[in-house]
């Protein structure tokens, strides 16, 4: 069971470290990480979460 959850780790900490090494270059690039649409998404998320502070 303790090998499951290292491969389960080892597998999350590849997937953030491909994701990562595609994402910030593009971001420092200046590209658009979200299309028109997910951003105005996004943006109503925002609007509608509950303030908590």
């Amino acid at each position: 069971m303790v090998f499951l959850i290292f491969l389960m780790l080892v597998a999350t900490g590849l997937g953030v470290a491909i994701v990562g090494s595609v994402a910030l270059p593009a971001h420092r690039d200046g590209k658009v990480m979200f299309t028109p649409r997910g951003a105005a998404r996004l943006g109503l998320l925002r609007r509608r979460r509950p303030r908590t502070h």
